[in-house]
């Protein structure tokens, strides 16, 4: 099904199609599409292997737009130099907060205008959605403020990263990266009539995300596999490579890539891309799309692969390692809920019985996948019981042709609700489950609680992701887990009707080029501006405020999604929930290690720190002059989102660094080092053992970051009053990174640039 090559290899030509062979000769990388386009938007000439990248154009949500757009204007941001879109496909239900989610919107357009950038309204897209109607062009590279950007399937390297890298480039500034390893993707064969992209997608993150086969590396997708795929399947693959912890993805382009185009309107954008004769990678991925079976990903991750014909099998295993999976998540916290997942097992028939099923947003809210839904419960009804069924398209185009082709009608004529192009389900602010319920969804993730459960209130539920043709049969099952390849379904294989762009010419403000620099930006009440951070100090006191020892964090559990999305406008109030359904307990541990910092600076020493430091040897001025900060230990943080406030709610509770064995992403580590946070590493024979409030004291880090050290004597100074001597690492900065991180901050190494 998905086989492994971690030999690099080299494409030979056989006839039509390329045929992957050993390498010899050329250097990995040699010849692909990657490094073609990196290479077309670099601007930097030396050294060889890194990359300043400018990028063609720019989106954001609305959860992350404000943050960026008021980090760039105290930054000195004048006019939005690249296409920048703002959508609004996270915050559009006004559910928390009053008012404050529409007041973001409002501050969105008026930014719009003022800055001279595009303005999607809320529920007319799903903001990738967007960008692949109207924004991809083969070749390009857009850079996203959401982890999912990726356009591959498109001929387009989609980047998601936090907001000060979206910051970087309004500023015209670059983004700065070695280049990347390349990952072969060889797709041959046909999926079978029942099998869907997710199924695929699926797979594929079970085989490479535990091992980090691809992590950070680039996925290029080939081979005789593609011309079986219709674009709404490839694009599904696509869009979930990041799941897998890859950097980017890109598709070679054909016949139905230009059709794509032209069907939007938008022939001018394609051409042909392919690897080059004889191109290079550093390792493969085989994956022949005829042997994929119908898949299941259980909780708590899109890893979590099996064909749901084995989860049928073995129920009972499988559920029990989720709920002992659950408990172990919930320990040491104050949660006070437990999930039996096991009473699911329906006696008749040995299935599992799920309560809810969701197809939506930029993964599962795809025309062909809802056509293929509909296919399976024409004529069939979803039943009077538990099981709920909600369909989310991706834009008010799509909804348009859906309801052109009488698509919509059948689903809801079996049972299933419509609703608008809002990314709620796949972060927790819609279609929460009930209290121990699983939902099964066709979305990207399934991280723990992302689906909306709060633990600490004694609610906790889970989700599963299947395909949505899955995700159908079970409908028509009543809630049984049931593949689509069991049911016996005639596919609906007629055209779809022709794409409505008119909605977006009537509603979206495309203001590119066109600033209204005199126009006024229009804030709402809970809009703050981000407060004073200090310059990183000579010396560095921290104080661990958690620590967080299960073998991966996610940025969900950082800071939550949901209902907390509301309050992301406003610095000082989204910190309140940092950590809060991981470790409630870290806010006011950071509160309190903040309070040292403030009364030192005060001139007022505490006790606390003058005692620790004592413990080194470290007495007089030289110890009055030592900052003080807190710290976050986790042994690898950061998989998931690309949102900066998993890092920037650290800093504004005082946060000075993070200590990990490794970071999951490199998107997390970046979001760290742009928020002026120190991304200190362990080395893996390295036994930390400290506990929350333990101190960890490093001389000279100044110093050090300026010499661009990357390794740093450290001190671990336990409450018991042992000392322990550590070192600590930091991988290879810029010249950038190391002058953000000298500043605190990418704001004030911007506010210094303007100053000199």
């Amino acid at each position: 099904m998905i086989s492994l090559h971690a030999e690099p290899v080299t494409l030979a030509d056989c006839g039509e199609n390329y045929a992957p062979q050993p390498l010899s000769g050329s250097f990995p990388g040699a010849g692909t599409m990657t490094y073609s386009i990196l290479d077309a938007h670099n601007v930097a000439t030396t050294p060889k292997g890194a990359y300043r990248l400018r990028f063609d154009s720019l989106i954001s949500h609305d959860i992350t737009y404000v943050g960026i757009i008021q980090t760039a204007r105290a930054s000195g941001l004048k006019q939005f130099t690249v296409p920048y879109a703002l959508t609004n496909c996270h915050n559009s239900l006004c559910a928390v907060g009053g008012t404050i989610n529409e007041d973001d919107h409002v501050f969105g357009l008026s930014a719009a205008k003022k800055y001279g950038g595009i303005y999607v309204p809320a529920n007319q897209a799903v903001l990738h959605q967007y960008a692949r109607e109207m924004m991809s062009g083969v070749g390009q590279m857009i850079l996203g403020s959401d982890s999912h950007t990726r356009y591959g399937a498109l001929g387009a390297m989609g980047i998601g990263e936090g907001g000060p890298e979206v910051v970087k480039q309004l500023l015209s500034n670059t983004y700065d990266i070695a280049a990347p390893e390349v990952v072969l993707v060889y797709l041959t064969g046909e999926p079978k009539r029942g099998v869907g992209p997710h199924d695929v997608a699926i797979a594929l993150c079970g085989a490479v995300y535990d091992n980090g086969f691809v992590k950070n590396k680039a996925l290029e997708f080939v081979g005789p596999g593609i011309k079986t795929l219709p674009m709404d399947f490839r694009i599904g693959i696509d869009v979930m490579s990041t799941e897998t912890a890859c950097l980017s993805s890109i598709w070679e382009t054909d016949e139905q890539v230009f059709a794509y185009y032209a069907a939007h309107g938008r022939e001018d954008q394609y051409r042909d891309l392919h690897p080059a004769m004889g191109a290079s990678y550093h390792a493969m991925i085989t994956i022949d799309l005829s042997k994929i079976e119908p898949m299941i990903a259980m909780p708590f991750h899109p890893s979590k692969a099996y064909t749901i014909r084995e989860a049928n099998a073995n129920a009972a295993d499988i559920l029990a390692t989720v709920e002992k999976d659950a408990s172990q998540q919930c320990a040491g916290t104050t949660a006070k809920a437990a999930l039996r997942l096991v009473d699911k097992i329906d006696h008749a028939s040995g299935r599992i019985r799920v309560d809810q099923g969701i197809i939506a947003g930029c993964a599962g809210g795809m025309y062909d996948n809802i056509r293929e839904a509909a296919a399976i419960l024409n004529g069939a009804s979803i039943g009077a019981d538990y099981f709920s069924l909600s369909i989310y398209p991706p834009s008010t185009p799509v909804n348009l042709q859906l309801i052109d082709a009488g698509i919509e009608r059948r689903l809801m004529e079996a049972g299933a609700l419509f609703k608008p192009c809002f990314c709620g389900p796949c972060f927790g602010a819609g279609d929460v489950p009930a209290n121990n319920g699983l939902s099964i969804r066709h979305t990207t993730r399934n991280f723990p609680n992302r689906e909306g459960s709060r633990p600490s209130d004694g609610q906790l539920a889970a989700v599963a992701l299947m395909d949505a043709r899955s995700i159908a049969a079970t409908a028509r099952a009543g809630g049984l887990l049931t593949a689509a390849t069991e049911i016996d379904y005639a596919p609906d294989y007629a055209p779809a009707p022709p794409f409505n762009a008119s909605i977006y010419e009537k509603r979206v403000y495309n203001g590119f080029g066109k600033p209204h620099t005199d126009a006024a930006l229009r804030f709402g009440p809970n809009i703050a501006d981000w407060p004073k951070i200090d310059p990183l100090g000579e010396r560095l006191l921290l104080r661990l405020a958690s620590v967080i020892r299960d073998p991966v964090t996610t940025t969900d559990e950082l800071i939550p999604s949901g209902e907390t999305s509301s309050y992301r406008s406003n610095p000082l109030k989204l910190a309140e929930f940092t950590l809060s359904r991981r470790d409630p307990a870290y806010v006011g541990r950071a509160k309190a290690i903040q309070a040292l910092n403030a009364a030192h600076k005060a001139g007022r020493f505490p006790v606390e720190a003058r005692d620790a430091l004592a413990r080194v040897s470290l007495t007089g001025d030289e110890a009055a002059a030592t900052q003080i900060a807190s710290a976050v230990f986790a042994m690898k943080p950061g998989d998931g989102s690309a949102r900066e406030q998993a890092a920037s709610c650290q800093r504004v509770l005082g946060g000075g660094a993070n200590i990990s064995y490794e970071y999951a992403t490199k998107r997390y580590r970046s979001n760290l080092i742009n928020w002026g946070i120190l991304p200190f590493t362990l080395d893996a024979r390295t036994l930390f053992d400290a506990e929350p409030n333990d101190w960890v004291y490093v001389p000279d880090v100044r110093a050090g970051i300026e010499q661009g050290e990357t390794a740093f004597s450290a001190t671990l100074i336990r409450a018991n009053g042992q000392v322990v001597e550590l070192t600590l690492h930091i991988a290879a900065l810029t010249h950038d990174e190391r002058d953000i991180i000298l500043s605190g901050c990418l704001m004030n190494y911007y506010a210094k640039q303007l100053k000199q």
